[in-house]
Order: C-alpha cells, then sequence, then structure tokens
C-alpha cells in the first residue's frame, strides 16, 4: 500500500507506548491495555485517543505496513528526491526532478493540496474512509468451542437517516464553493513554491450546504445504539480479536465504512482449561489405583471417556487422549489429563492398620540417597 502522510508526522510507536524493537506480542498487550482504557463506551470524552491508538496498531499490527512504516519513517519524506540534479545528472542524481513536484511532496507532508505546473489544484478531500472500532463480546466456554453466531451493540456516528449522509436537507443539494470554486483548496503562490491550503469555508469539501438536513445540523451522521451481526469461528481463543469488515465507522463525504474488530473474552469452564487446541482437566485418583493401576472413567466436552492408569502412577502426571480436545478449522486438539493423587487425612482404625502394615512391607525409606 502506499505510504499515508500521518506515517512522516506521527510516532506510532509513541503513540502505544512501545519501543521500535517491539515484538508482535508486546504490541498486542499494549494496544489493548490503551484500548480498554480509553474506550469511548466506558471512558466518554475519549474518543480521539482511542482513534490514535487503533490507528497506530492497525499499521503496526501488522507486519507488511509495519515493514512499510519503518522504511518510510527511516528514510524521511524527501526520500524519493535522490540528488538535485540538473539535466547533466550525476549518480544519484535525478535529472527529471521538477520544483512542483517539490511542492507536492510539501503539500502532502502539511495536509495541502499541490499545484501542478498548469495552475490548477486538486481538491483532496473526496470519500474518505470512516474509523475502525472496537467492541467486546462475552461467549461462555461452550460458545468459544463450538462458535457461534451473535450480536454485539457498538455506539458510533452511523450515516444520518433523513439525508443518507449528505448533510443536506432531503430534496436540497449542496451549493459549489464560491470562495474557492468548488476546487477545495487556496492556492497562495509563495514565489518559487506555490502551496495549496483546505478551503476554511466549505473545510475542503468544494461544497457548501445551505440547508442542513434537521436531523444530524448538517453533518451528516447520527449518533446511536446499534447491533452488529458477529459469526464466531469454533476453537476461538480468549483475547482473539475478530474483524467484521465493513461495520465500523461510516466514511466522510459518502466514503467506505471503517471495519469493526470484537475482541473475545471467554469465561472459565467449571471443569476444564485450555492449551491452545488442547483441553485440560484435572482428575483425583485413590491410592491404591495409582499403586495398583486400573481404568477410570473421565468426563470430556462430548461423552466420557475410559483411560487406563498404569501401576505405579505418580502424583501429577499427565495422559493424552488423541482427538479429544478443541475443533479449530482443519485441526483438533487432544484431552490432556493430569491425575491428582489423594490422601486420605482421616483413617478408621483397620485403614491405619492397614496403611502400617503396608509401610513395614516397604523396607527402607525413599530418602536414604539424601544422607539425613
Amino acid at each position: 500500500m502506499a505510504p499515508q502522510r500521518d506515517w512522516y508526522t506521527t510516532d506510532y510507536y509513541k503513540t502505544l507506548g512501545v519501543p521500535e524493537s517491539a515484538t508482535d506480542k508486546e504490541l498486542r498487550r499494549a494496544y489493548r491495555k490503551l484500548a480498554k482504557e480509553s474506550h469511548p463506551d466506558s471512558h466518554p470524552g475519549s474518543e480521539e485517543r482511542f482513534k490514535a491508538v487503533s490507528a497506530a496498531y492497525e499499521v503496526l499490527g501488522d507486519p507488511e505496513k509495519r515493514k512499510e512504516y519503518d522504511e518510510v519513517r527511516r528514510l524521511g519524506p524527501l526520500s524519493n528526491l535522490g540528488g538535485f540534479g540538473g539535466s547533466g545528472g550525476s549518480d544519484g542524481g535525478n535529472s527529471n526532478f521538477r520544483i512542483d513536484d517539490l511542492s507536492d511532496i510539501f503539500g502532502g507532508l502539511f495536509g495541502r493540496a499541490g499545484r501542478s505546473n498548469t495552475g490548477r489544484s486538486a481538491p483532496r478531500s473526496g470519500p474518505r474512509r470512516g474509523h475502525d472500532l472496537e467492541a467486546e463480546l462475552h461467549l461462555s466456554f461452550q460458545e468459544a468451542v463450538d462458535g457461534a453466531v451473535t450480536t454485539v451493540n457498538v455506539a458510533s456516528g452511523t450515516r444520518c437517516s433523513t439525508c443518507n449522509g449528505s448533510g443536506s436537507r432531503p430534496g436540497k443539494a449542496p451549493v459549489t464553493c464560491p470562495r474557492c470554486n468548488g476546487l477545495g483548496v487556496l492556492n497562495d503562490n509563495q514565489g518559487m513554491f506555490s502551496l495549496s491550503s483546505p478551503c476554511p469555508d466549505c473545510q475542503g469539501r468544494g461544497t457548501r450546504i445551505v440547508d442542513p438536513c434537521p436531523a444530524c445540523k448538517g453533518t451528516g451522521l447520527e449518533q446511536r445504539q446499534r447491533q452488529v451481526k458477529v459469526r464466531i469461528p469454533a476453537g476461538v481463543e480468549d483475547g482473539q480479536r475478530i474483524r467484521v469488515k465493513g461495520r465500523g465507522a461510516p466514511g466522510a463525504n459518502n466514503g467506505p465504512a471503517g471495519d469493526l474488530f470484537v475482541v473475545v473474552h471467554v469465561a472459565p469452564h467449571q471443569l476444564f482449561g485450555r492449551k491452545g487446541r488442547n483441553l485440560t482437566i484435572t482428575v483425583p485418583i485413590t491410592y491404591p489405583e495409582a499403586a495398583l493401576g486400573g481404568a477410570i472413567t473421565v468426563p470430556s466436552l462430548t461423552e466420557p471417556v475410559t483411560l487406563k492408569i498404569p501401576a505405579g502412577t505418580r502424583q501429577g502426571r499427565t495422559f493424552r487422549v488423541k482427538g479429544r480436545g478443541i475443533t479449530s478449522g482443519p485441526s483438533t486438539g487432544d484431552l490432556l489429563v493430569t491425575v491428582d493423587v489423594v490422601v486420605p487425612s482421616h483413617l478408621t482404625e483397620d485403614q491405619r492398620h492397614a496403611v502400617e502394615a503396608l509401610a513395614k512391607t516397604l523396607g527402607s525409606s525413599p530418602r536414604h540417597h539424601l544422607g539425613v
């Protein structure tokens, strides 16, 4: 993708509070923390901060965009000029360089439109893509395993239903701005440079709204809660971000909407834990079962399974039951069963005699190698 003008002027690493050497995991952790601290739903008035954090992670969270961004920041906005060589040129020089090329670069850097050698200016305020939004979704453990189709509530500006985003009263159309003649920019001749700035009367749109829509007051947007349908894939993990394309904030000047990112929070299960696609469970067994071995029944997410415990099993040993874990995409994990040998805290008289008799038959202490 082409570098954005913000790449030259905004330090996204500073926005996220991480060094330039930060790993993907460190970037993700910093973004989640800042997004939670500045989310407009929880912290009214923090919309701009949330947008800045989201914009920074949109670039740095994508390896290809991050690579481009780092290169642009390293070279700077004038990196593509080569030398200021004349017609003769030299090594590294650019004999085709023109002054209006430099004007275009400065115009892009400072948010102004460039002026060509024909004297015509091009407005820079066409349709603009809307901001990405973020919402949180809480799922039960089973819903995360099976996948779900649900809705999330999103509070944001949406395209005005009365004027369809035009900002003008229905039946009325915006008029051409008389100050800039519809160009959206005003030229300022500065000798060898010809700089352009957005027209202050129409804010660079090239048109003015003379009869604003009564519903949105001419903004083209109305604030309201809306429900967005989200399809959660089976096997989603806690903290995973699901992208819903085109369901973010609407774009300006009828531009395309941004995307919605849904952060999934998965509730813990009363029996099972999770390690990636593997399901984990701790199962208590008696001392005789550990010493003598035997078959035990273990629950799974579908139906109970039989697990063979070998004689002499030690406390904390983990057994693997193939294919009884979580299905995510084409793969299914395993069920990891960790045994917990239960030592009784209260013994009857007969039980005590039995244990004492066993102790006598076991012979020497297992600690003799310690030398104490």
